[in-house]
């Protein structure tokens, strides 16, 4: 993947100087580390049913996506796309492995930045939501940073560690990026991920081009922009409109209709142990905190940010929230 043209504008994105991932050309294959409905919306609203405090639901968590959407109808989700991503409402719908509880914290962290939620379909795209993706091209963890990118987007890659692997530390570093994006082309979503695909400055400079402006754009028509970039928003719509559409089976809902992990994050801070002392104290599957945490593996210096289930952070310091 290769890093956008040009550092960030100097007023608006203080932190940012490119694409968090290599953008502008085919994904590669990674590798991982691995109710009803009422009358009302387009996929109306799930009941959410009772679940314990530490813990969420799957249909709080696909109602929350849902609202927060930016562009729920859905005439002209690209076919191509919906076939490709076919699979993804069942990944979601699966009572195994970790795709739902971290779709949930995205979405949480992105409706907390008041982001729109089709921004937490790019792991989807990027890495299947597997923190542990790797590509051989370079790219690493759920939303793909290459090392460079994110170094400056202040994501520490160490001996020993990488940030890119904590899906605390990309996902706070992809929130912010996001937020500025979402900023710098007027609440354009469309806009926002071309150039978290491209890079800002290339999606500046076809707007120029094409004479367009930000608040007026049609991210369709920006031609001299890759067709890769361009079909970054067709994916993306056409998973949105998989999951809204998703909601009105009823066998589809019923299988979110149970408790979710709600996933925290805390600070190993004076942790001697590390992530498997953690889990020991707390009573924890170490083999569960190691495939959210892989970033974790092999190291255990003291004040790094894992994710664990909110049941078994009681007794630990919290982490600086994702969305600041």
């Amino acid at each position: 993947m290769r890093v956008g043209a040009g550092a960030a504008l100097a007023l608006l994105l203080a932190s940012a100087t490119g694409p968090l991932h290599a953008g502008d050309q085919e994904p590669q294959a990674v590798v991982a580390a691995a109710a009803p409905l009422d009358a009302a919306g387009p996929a109306g609203h799930l009941a959410v049913v009772p679940v314990p405090a530490a813990a969420t639901s799957g249909a709080g968590i696909y109602q929350r996506f849902v609202d927060g959407l930016a562009q729920p109808a859905c005439e002209d989700a690209s076919p191509r796309w919906r076939a490709h991503y076919a699979h993804v409402p069942e990944q979601l719908a699966a009572s195994e492995g970790e795709v739902l509880p971290l779709f949930g914290y995205v979405v949480d962290a992105l409706r907390s930045a008041h982001l729109p939620t089709e921004y937490a379909l790019i792991p989807f795209v990027e890495s299947g939501y597997r923190p542990g993706a790797r590509s051989g091209s370079g790219p690493a963890g759920l939303w793909q940073f290459i090392a460079v990118t994110a170094r400056n987007h202040d994501i520490p890659i160490r001996r020993g560690y990488d940030g890119r692997l904590s899906p605390v530390d990309a996902t706070r570093a992809a929130v912010r990026y996001l937020k500025t994006l979402h900023g710098m082309f007027a609440g354009d979503w469309r806009l926002a991920v071309m150039a978290f695909n491209a890079g800002e400055y290339r999606v500046l400079g076809a707007l120029r081009r094409h004479d367009q402006r930000a608040a007026a754009a049609r991210p369709e028509a920006l031609d001299s922009l890759s067709g890769i970039t361009r079909a970054y928003v067709r994916k993306l719509h056409a998973l949105s409109c998989l999951m809204v559409e998703a909601g009105t089976d009823q066998a589809w809902r019923e299988s979110l209709e149970r408790p979710v992990p709600r996933l925290v994050a805390v600070d190993l801070a004076g942790e001697p142990g590390g992530l498997e002392g953690y889990a020991r104290r707390m009573g924890l599957d170490t083999a569960r905190l190691r495939r959210l945490n892989p970033a974790q593996a092999g190291a255990r210096p003291a004040g790094r940010q894992i994710l664990v289930p909110a049941a078994g952070a009681a007794a630990a310091p919290a982490a600086a929230p994702v969305a600041n």
